[in-house]
């Protein structure tokens, strides 16, 4: 079998090529612009798949289309996974053309390149919780639910997603859309929630905790770890059938979620104490000066756990040893951001 992956050199990429050497046979193809969010090389080296002989890498642009001698030295496809994305909300709000550009643009030349392939076996758009926009509380957005995308990386998302079912429906293209939650794991960027905490508490600075405009209440998320969305990833190639169907919206559609809920007041105090340090933080109404920050998404995970798939790791497990992970390989603290 060959899988295709765009944006394989990022961090959640990584972790599935990763997962896929180690659990298959398969070959890997990628296609990686190789922007800031990568980091050039370093996670594929890092995870040792730089020199892998079923590892082959195409410094490309998703965004253009595929030339016939990039299409040839390719090859035959089984899997396209395309999880390739700007996914920054922060730089969605004040740059959105850039997520149009990278995100529904993207989807569209990648769609084009599958529907000249003979024999592809899937096409997996990787999508996000927040094309449901903001969960209520107790509520868990369920497959197939309506879109509310409250910022414009998620609405590029949502728009990426229904691009994906016109081309089920128009081309007949066997596709199928994941959506997950809060990813994280060892080689963040340190942009991300995880990282930035690790990094202020080290420094003894104030963390800003994503709060309600009372700033009584600490925005929530559903936290997985890189590894067992790869998993996910696998179970769902290898174990089901059912692509989009426009006669039914739930088919075809798979949430990857994590088991807890976890607010950003309780991720940033379970960091300072595997770290042994003081927290230092302040409770900031992020949504009423910028919109696009929704207090809490949540994703309904029965339909994967009643197909037999359940994460591997428990998130505490996962969490203390990512943490423990960055701090002796701390060149992941350090990345220039863009």
């Amino acid at each position: 079998m060959k899988i295709l992956i765009t944006g394989l050199c990022g961090f959640i990429g990584a972790h599935i090529v990763e997962h896929i050497l180690k659990e298959t046979d398969w070959d890997i193809v990628g296609i990686d612009k190789l922007t800031y969010a990568s980091n050039g090389f370093e996670r594929i080296k890092d995870i040792e798949a730089y020199d892998d002989k079923r590892f082959k890498l195409f410094t490309a642009d998703f965004t253009k289309p595929i030339d016939e001698c990039l299409a040839e030295e390719i090859g035959e496809i089984d899997y396209i996974l395309h999880m390739g994305a700007e996914t920054h909300v922060d730089t969605s709000i004040t740059e959105p053309g850039r997520f149009v550009q990278a995100n529904i643009l993207g989807a569209y030349e990648m769609l084009e390149y599958a529907r000249k392939l003979k024999g592809l076996k899937k096409f997996i758009y990787f999508s996000t919780d927040e094309v449901y926009g903001p969960a209520p509380q107790g509520y868990e957005y369920k497959e197939g639910d309506r879109y509310n995308p409250g910022n414009p990386y998620a609405a590029t998302k949502a728009g990426a997603e229904c691009l994906c079912e016109a081309y089920a429906n128009t081309y007949k293209l066997p596709i199928v859309i994941t959506n997950t939650m809060n990813v994280f794991g060892e080689r963040q960027h340190p942009e991300k929630f995880i990282p930035l905490v690790i990094n202020k508490v080290l420094a003894g600075e104030k963390v800003s905790i994503h709060a309600n405009k009372e700033k009584t209440k600490a925005g929530s998320r559903f936290w997985i770890h890189g590894r067992n969305v790869a998993s996910a990833i696998l179970f769902i190639i290898n174990n089901t059938t059912e692509t989009l169907d426009t006669h039914d919206a739930t088919k075809g559609k798979f949430n990857i979620v994590g088991n807890k809920e976890v607010d950003n007041l309780e991720m940033a105090q379970f960091i300072s104490m595997v770290l042994g340090k003081e927290l230092k933080y302040e409770m900031v109404d992020f949504h009423s000066s910028r919109p696009g920050h929704d207090l809490r998404y949540g994703l309904n995970g029965d339909k994967m756990k009643n197909l037999g798939w359940k994460p591997k790791r428990a998130f505490e497990e996962s969490l203390k040893r990512t943490i423990e992970w960055t701090i002796k390989n701390d060149k992941w603290l350090k990345l220039n951001k863009a």
